[in-house]
């Protein structure tokens, strides 16, 4: 056998090998896809990353998402369990999709109107979105440098069309409205966009405010003093009445068990999906990867900024 045949062979088993092994993995994650939460005294589910509306990511090549759809599924199963009466929200997070943080923000509320408790953890950043779904707690603990508030709504558009122009770059647009391509880079904003889209951003800001007063019961003047878009540390929060007192995540473990009626020791469940082989590759189905092709044009850039609660501020 020569060299380049021996090459070959030992190439072709470590393919072979390579696929025994991950469908070994597939078989498994597939059969244990969700843990349920039974039996257990304390639920445990986690917010971490960049907050979507869709069903979020985890990945070692690139940052998971904290998908809506995914966490309100979650707080929905723990609703509905009866053996589990008080749950801990972890946060770690910067903030994100405006949409997504106020379906979770809501799903809080529910559970909380349905006689179950939720205390909120914070850990090294829980701002803006992430602060908003906080605001829903009953009690929200956070350690002393923690990262939070941030309340506000920002969206950031750029305007290359004098760039484009020295490289003798046009762009032809065809649209069915004047306002089709509001947000192009490819030219400068009118003055009636800029409103239009100041509109926008103070009407979300405005149901986040208000959410915020509700969830906190805070005045709502209160809160607009407070809501120039800062971020603040976890002690200055306690003091602005923000978040209720500072702690880690297993102070708030032994509050939240309190609160359920336990006395001593106490079990903690973790309740969450157990990603796929590929969605650890490649991020999920929410992978920026999978969700490039997707977005097009103005529209699709517009949208990636549109309505987002100050992510990517504060990393």
């Amino acid at each position: 056998m020569n060299r380049r045949t021996t090459v070959i062979v030992i190439l072709v088993v470590a393919l072979v090998v390579l696929f025994i092994i991950v469908a070994a993995i597939s078989v498994a994650v597939v059969v244990a896809r969700v843990r349920p939460i039974t039996g257990g005294d304390v639920a445990l589910i986690r917010v971490e990353g960049v907050i979507t509306s869709g069903r979020g990511s985890v990945g070692v090549l690139g940052d998971g998402t904290a998908g809506a759809e995914r966490i309100v599924k979650l707080l929905e199963r723990f609703r509905k369990d009866r053996s589990v009466k008080s749950l801990v929200l972890r946060i770690n997070s910067r903030g994100g999709s405006a949409a997504g943080s106020q379906e979770i923000y809501r799903e809080v509320m529910r559970v909380r109107r349905d006689g179950k408790k939720v205390t909120v953890s914070m850990g090294d950043v829980a701002a803006s979105g992430g602060y908003y779904i906080a605001s829903a707690a009953d009690r929200i603990y956070a350690d002393p440098a923690t990262l939070t508030g941030s309340i506000g709504v920002i969206m950031e558009t750029a305007d290359i069309h004098e760039l484009l122009g020295r490289f003798g770059i046009g762009m032809n647009t065809i649209k069915s409205g004047k306002l089709k391509d509001i947000g192009s880079m490819s030219r400068a904003m009118t003055p009636e966009e800029r409103k239009i889209l100041q509109t926008l951003i103070d009407d979300v800001f405005d149901q986040f405010v208000s959410d915020v007063s509700i969830g906190r019961k805070l005045p709502r003047q209160y809160v607009v003093k407070l809501a120039d878009g800062r971020v603040y540390t976890g002690k200055q929060a306690v003091r602005l009445r923000l978040v209720d007192r500072t702690g880690g995540l297993e102070d708030a473990l032994r509050h939240a068990a309190r609160e359920a009626g336990i006395r001593g020791e106490f079990s903690v469940v973790e309740y969450e999906r157990y990603p796929g082989l590929l969605d650890l590759l490649f991020g999920g189905p929410e992978s920026k990867l999978a969700e490039w092709p997707k977005r097009s044009g103005a529209l699709g850039d517009l949208a990636e900024r549109l309505l987002y609660v100050d992510a990517g501020r504060w990393e």
